[in-house]
């Protein structure tokens, strides 16, 4: 059975984003992350700016590293969950890409799909959910990025600046990366489906989402295809209408149904009016790109860190930046070079127009946010 066409234009559409969010990190890695640069790959995930959320509302402050921009991606994001449920996940999504391209992999090589047993299956669904409290709340203790370390997304994004580089700043994100990747050669989008705090965060969304997936029981010939291709693995052919957390809306069941109108899209308050396969991944770039335009129309759209007038004293410890230069930060904090150099215990061989970010390479362990302490 061929499936429809909405099955290509999506991995299509992921393998775009995939190469677009893959070349800007490794741009990130070139340009560095200054106003002049290249997003961060924190920046560039709208569950950065679930994780600066609540800084942002108890002080006004975005984390490190998350901007204006990123936030908007998140409002975004949510505002799409809201309206065609998890859509990001199953369209978007450049991890969820990753993993379901490396689960076509293992079906063409393995040719077997294999799935965890019900019972454990039901409670490592759970799972995703702790992360994403566990996140939200030291994030907001800690006013940091600190899932960062453990990121695999973040891991990804710096692969590019080489493996030991990974290896030394994103040790469990790396291993949690090939974990979801091997994972997901034998289990469809096994982060997705056991870990991912974003997936989770939207899960929860789109249970307010009147958009549904519908069963046509009195057209339905149960051939079990849609339960069979569903990469979250929802038993499609023994429900009336999915209304799980856990559907990426990836249209996939649909696409592989050989008896037309036995799934179909509608909306809770249209009911009768059927929504063609095709026409809810464009209507989900629309509304994303759209939230996009709209955000940087007003000028909130920056993902950027804004220009810093490094003048004669300018500028205070606290807003000093891992893209300055040791002579930028001397100028900015009006503080002799030799002293900058002293207190962050740097060798007098360091060039003074090396990033600060950048030091790690000749300081073992140097912490961006130590030096800025011993700044003051």
């Amino acid at each position: 059975m061929r499936k429809k066409p909405v099955s290509w234009v999506r991995r299509a559409i992921l393998i775009f984003f995939i190469l677009f969010i893959t070349f800007e990190a490794y741009l990130h890695q070139v340009k560095g992350g200054g106003p002049e640069g290249s997003p961060s790959i924190h920046a560039l995930c709208p569950f950065g700016g679930l994780e600066s959320l609540l800084t942002f509302l108890t002080t006004g402050n975005l984390l490190d590293k998350i901007y204006i921009g990123t936030l908007a991606l998140f409002v975004v994001s949510v505002i799409l969950a809201i309206v065609l449920r998890r859509s990001f996940c199953g369209w978007i999504c450049p991890l969820g890409g990753l993993q379901e391209f490396f689960g076509l992999a293992g079906k063409k090589i393995v040719r077997k799909k294999f799935s965890i047993p019900a019972a454990a299956d039901r409670y490592l669904r759970f799972l995703k959910y702790i992360v994403l409290l566990l996140i939200l709340v030291m994030s907001w203790r800690t006013a940091s990025l600190w899932f960062a370390p453990y990121d695999p997304w973040a891991a990804y994004g710096h692969i590019s600046e080489g493996l030991p580089a990974v290896w030394k700043e994103f040790t469990v994100g790396f291993i949690i990366l090939i974990i979801s990747f091997v994972g997901s050669f034998f289990y469809d989008r096994f982060f997705c489906k056991y870990l991912c705090p974003m997936g989770a965060c939207l899960g929860l969304v789109s249970l307010i989402s009147p958009f549904r997936i519908k069963r046509e029981e009195s057209v339905c010939i149960n051939c079990n295809r849609c339960t069979k291709i569903c990469p979250v693995n929802i038993e499609v052919s023994k429900i009336r209408s999915v209304t799980s957390p856990e559907c990426i809306n990836c249209q996939e069941c649909i696409g592989v149904c050989p008896k037309e109108g036995a799934l179909v899209n509608e909306y809770t308050f249209a009911k009768g009016k059927k929504i063609k396969p095709l026409f809810t991944g464009i209507a989900a770039l629309v509304i994303f790109f759209s939230g996009i335009g709209i955000a940087s129309l007003t000028g909130n759209y920056n993902l950027l860190p804004p220009e810093l007038s490094a003048a004669e004293g300018a500028l205070d410890v606290d807003s000093l930046k891992g893209y300055m230069t040791l002579q930028e930060i001397s100028n900015g904090i009006a503080m002799p070079l030799d002293e900058v150099y002293r207190r962050l215990g740097i060798p007098e061989s360091v060039p003074s127009d090396i990033k600060v970010k950048d030091l790690s390479q000749y300081i073992d362990g140097f912490d961006f946010h130590e030096a800025q302490d011993k700044l003051k």
